[in-house]
């Protein structure tokens, strides 16, 4: 398990403090971009060890009285049906889960805004669900021209054409579904109607990675390139702010590429551009509460690799590219690191060629590795899980059966012949179940389980693809996986 590297309630303090800050620094209003995952920030909390997942919205939370929460979604994106990969739901179905999300933590919504509306059934079908359900949507439009047309763009007939957002609180957070919805130029049309009406807003953007004052090459800022890998984008310094200020911080190429743009919308609307770089537009303090930079760097190595076998596993079932494998190659050189600072790959591959089926092995929080194997009962995923717990809790090794065979044969009765599986062997959700029913009758059971919480950051291997339900066990889990891009059949259908 990562050692502790980062000082998550010095960063709740310092981020909201600077962003009241800069919202002092325009007058009361300031219109917030927000990337990255407002909710369940994985990549942050993996790379930098202390980071909670829901910081982000925690800090928000310590402002709710003094902001609101403008989510922007892309027409074209409800008209395509797009899908967030790593919640499998349509971006207009997330834009509910949001506003849910929010609303449970007290965080006022004020508005949805529908990015370059351009008479799309699916959009308008979407506006009028959400008016029904009391929430405001406003229209944006297709600006032609944008963003290099700067005259055309600053005009009645460019930001001019969009509705303005009625906002209420000094502090008005963009935030979207994912990437490509429009949420700065959602923000520089509210700065034009703003200064329309003669109140003084600013912008600000908020973008956890690349961490500014952190080198460029450092692991952690490298690791947010692998996260990236498959867009092409890098990281770079940035050259606007080493020449105002002979200063070298760390951008991110496509804020760099825009900045002569949005500094000249800037003056366009209000006369001046307020910042002098990309770096300046940032309020992100991430990089000032890192503790430990040895603890972040390895986390962040760690992290390099798995992406890798990420990028490994998804070209192997035709869902990745090659430049995405060569680009990680690359990033593991640049941050010093191959596979071998994941013990548990050995592990599990040893175990896989000594027994010529699948093996799992997890890494503990105190160094130790644990391995299941396949068996005629479960998967090596599922042994590996109950053979962690067993360690953890101290109730014995090999021979000691957590599960009772009645708890068992029941699972493995509905699966063959009512849900049509041909593989009887339990998956790792299914063994936990069966260990959940064997604990109010079995001591030791219900001492094991007890255990789940101590698996969160515990590194896992696999010696073939995971099935789908085993992977989001693991992940549930907190069990930070990496499989070997091979498959445990031939079959298509392998994974039945």
């Amino acid at each position: 398990m990562a050692k502790v590297g980062f000082d998550n309630e010095k960063y709740l303090r310092l981020q909201s403090q600077h962003i009241r800050d800069r919202i002092a620094q325009f007058g009361g209003k300031l219109y917030l971009e927000f990337g990255g995952k407002l909710f369940d920030d994985f990549h942050a909390s993996r790379v930098l060890p202390g980071f909670e997942p829901d910081s982000k919205i925690r800090m928000l939370a310590q402002m709710k009285d003094s902001a609101e929460i403008v989510i922007v979604i892309n027409a074209g994106d409800i008209e395509k049906n797009k899908v967030r990969g790593d919640l499998g739901i349509t971006y207009d179905s997330d834009v509910l889960r949001l506003i849910d999300a929010f609303r449970a933590m007290e965080l006022y919504v004020g508005s949805v805004v529908v990015t370059r509306y351009s008479g799309q059934a699916a959009a308008l079908a979407f506006k009028e669900r959400l008016e029904q359900l009391g929430v405001r949507v406003y229209l944006h439009y297709p600006i032609e021209g944008y963003p290099h047309n700067i005259t055309h763009i600053v005009s009645e007939e460019g930001f001019g054409r969009n509705d303005y957002i009625e906002t209420s609180r000094p502090l008005v957070v963009l935030t979207a579904p994912g990437p490509g919805s429009g949420k700065m130029a959602t923000c520089l049309s509210q700065l034009y109607h703003e200064h329309k009406r003669g109140t003084v807003a600013g912008y600000a953007k908020f973008e956890t990675f690349p961490i500014w004052n952190l080198p460029l090459k450092h692991p952690v800022n490298l690791a947010y390139e692998a996260a990236t890998a498959d867009l092409d984008d890098v990281n770079m310094i940035d050259p606007f702010h080493l020449q105002a200020y002979g200063e070298t911080t760390v951008n991110y190429n496509r804020d760099v590429e825009v900045f002569p743009v949005l500094a000249a919308i800037f003056k366009q609307i209000i006369g001046e551009c307020p910042y002098q770089s990309p770096t300046d537009m940032g309020v992100n303090m991430a990089g000032n509460c890192i503790f430990d930079d040895q603890a972040v760097r390895d986390a962040a190595g760690q992290e390099i690799v798995r992406r890798y076998y990420d990028a490994l596993c998804e070209r192997r079932q035709g869902r990745g590219r090659d430049e995405t494998v060569y680009k990680l190659e690359l990033l593991m050189q640049q941050a010093g690191v191959d596979r071998s600072i994941r013990p548990v790959i050995q592990e599990a591959n040893r175990l896989a060629e000594d027994t010529g089926e699948p093996a799992m092995a997890i890494e503990l929080p105190d160094g130790s590795l644990v391995t299941g194997k396949t068996s005629e009962l479960m998967g090596c995923s599922a042994a590996a899980l109950l053979n962690a717990l067993k360690k953890l809790s101290g109730v014995g090794g090999h021979g000691v059966h957590l599960i009772a065979q009645s708890a068992i044969e029941p699972i493995q009765t509905v699966k063959v012949k009512h849900l049509g599986s041909n593989n009887p062997r339990l998956h790792s959700d299914e063994v936990l179940v069966a260990l959940a029913s064997s604990a109010p009758a079995d001591p030791k059971a219900a001492k094991a389980l007890d255990c789940l919480a101590e698996l969160r950051g515990c590194q896992a291997h696999c010696s073939v693809i995971l099935s789908p339900a085993d992977e989001v066990t693991y992940k549930k889990l907190g069990l930070q996986l990496t499989c070997e891009p091979k498959y445990q059949s031939n079959k298509l259908l392998y994974h039945r």
